[in-house]
């Protein structure tokens, strides 16, 4: 498989999954010497409209994360510590003299990202013993529900043995396929320490990311620390 999404006809097409908080580097094939004549360009699930984020190499600092955005020797376009917003289709594109020379490389960058709540705040970050919680996993692309549609494509909730946990009834899971999105909701009890619900993207049986949500207690019977970690299984991003 070439690529999960179809790109502009005569481009260079790339699917890049990662999750997010990981760094991600994306390649622009064939660019030219010292990416002077080097432009990305960058299009949102949000909306339709483009954004250049580098021109003639230059970083245009039009956007909040242009801080988080840099080019490699290679013209290559490097993001760190990614977020959910960051997913969407990027475009390498050449100019020279003022003419676009091509083709263009485009990236598809999938972003998996897990946010959490309980019963009584939408943004706690510690919680009590026998307190519910809901765990919210949603990927974000340009055209997510698209790639969900793509022939064995699925998000699925695994505990650290892999145990697809739609099969047990402390957890009730619920999907949205039209916003990409799989939701996992239990009680945390005292013997819950140190438990991984970890949010898994699947095609057929190849794991292209993963994010892994935590609970560490930091006493006994006393607050729960519910600690975000990243477990990607490959060191470098999934690259189609």
């Amino acid at each position: 498989m070439s690529s999960v999404v179809s790109g502009v006809s005569g481009a260079e097409v790339t699917d890049v999954f990662i999750s997010s908080g990981e760094s991600v580097s994306l390649s622009c094939h064939d660019a030219l010497h010292q990416c002077s004549s080097t432009t990305w360009i960058y299009n949102n699930y949000t909306s339709s409209s483009a954004v250049e984020v580098f021109a003639g190499g230059i970083n245009k600092n039009n956007t909040e994360r242009s801080e988080r955005l840099s080019l490699t020797s290679d013209c290559s376009l490097n993001i760190y510590n990614t977020t959910q917003h960051d997913g969407g289709v990027y475009t390498c594109r050449q100019y020279v003299n003022g003419h676009h020379l091509g083709p263009d490389s485009q990236v598809y960058l999938h972003v998996l990202h897990v946010s959490s709540s309980s019963s009584s705040s939408s943004s706690q970050t510690e919680i009590r013993a026998n307190t519910s919680v809901t765990l919210s996993c949603q990927l974000f692309s340009y055209d997510c529900d698209y790639v969900l549609s793509y022939d064995g494509f699925q998000l699925v909730w695994m505990n650290q043995t892999d145990v697809d946990l739609q099969t047990d009834s402390r957890y009730q899971i619920r999907s949205d396929e039209h916003d990409c999105l799989i939701s996992l909701t239990t009680t945390l009890v005292n013997e819950d320490d140190n438990t991984e619900l970890r949010c898994v993207l699947k095609h057929k049986n190849d794991i292209k990311t993963s994010v892994t949500y935590t609970v560490r207690f930091t006493e006994q019977r006393g607050p729960v620390s519910a600690v975000l970690t990243d477990s990607s299984v490959r060191k470098d991003p999934t690259v189609i």
